[in-house]
């Protein structure tokens, strides 16, 4: 099977996907399927922090390995920036945990009792 040829444009129908899950999420659904469809997202081995993680170091690594790569200290201080912010998402990928915790709370209370703040 052929793999998909990556273009901006195909990473992009990706960001519009999150986007469109992020407007629905705004529209108050059911708060049982909210978990269900963040999961995909938050999934410890394979959700967004793991793949945004992921990404950021081959990026960094194909920058540093290219032999076009100018080697200069400003290129250093680049990469550096890129694997410091793929630690900072891999330390997400605990954030499935939050998704059981609303499984439980959901579980617990009456409707009457949900509330609470929202994040825009």
């Amino acid at each position: 099977m052929p793999a998909l040829a990556l273009t901006p444009d195909t990473i992009r129908t990706a960001t519009e996907t999150l986007s469109d899950l992020t407007d629905y999420l705004r529209e108050n659904p059911d708060p049982q399927e909210e978990p269900a469809l963040a999961e995909p997202l938050l999934d410890e081995y394979t959700g967004m922090p793991v793949q945004i993680s992921d990404t950021l170091c081959a990026l960094a690594r194909a920058v540093q390995e290219h032999p076009d790569t100018p080697r200069a200290a400003q290129v250093d201080l680049r990469i550096t920036e890129l694997r410091l912010a793929a630690w900072e998402q891999a330390d997400q990928h605990a954030l499935h945990y939050v998704l059981d915790d609303l499984r439980d709370l959901y579980g617990s209370t009456s409707a009457s009792e949900k509330g609470g703040g929202r994040c825009r």
